[in-house]
């Protein structure tokens, strides 16, 4: 599977799905991080998750697990994600402050 066998839309639902796990977990420093400094080498990233694949899979959907693996091997893709979970990091920190505030009145 390619990367360019995925629809856009498909690709921003996979990643929403990540960045907001990634945000419940209250991982984000962590895992922009790993993904900043994985850019230069985000093809071997992937052909690890290649290789990888059967510890994985018990925990992805095989299906998707394989576009996930597709889309990180480009670095366009990896700052799409980054930036989908500081989106999500900064609508949750913003949702958490305004009912905060609220509950004090």
């Amino acid at each position: 599977m390619f990367a360019s066998d995925i629809s856009a839309d498909r690709r921003d639902e996979i990643f929403t799905k990540i960045a907001q796990k990634i945000v419940d977990l209250k991982l984000t420093p962590v895992a922009v991080v790993m993904l900043e400094s994985g850019k230069p080498v985000s093809f071997v990233g992937s052909q690890l998750m290649v290789f990888i694949q059967p510890i994985f899979t018990a925990v992805f959907p095989f299906r998707q697990y394989d576009e996930i693996a597709a889309l990180l091997e480009e670095r366009p893709n990896v700052e799409l994600l980054i930036k989908r979970i500081e989106q999500l990091e900064e609508e949750h920190r913003h949702g958490k402050g305004k009912n905060h505030k609220n509950s004090g009145n």
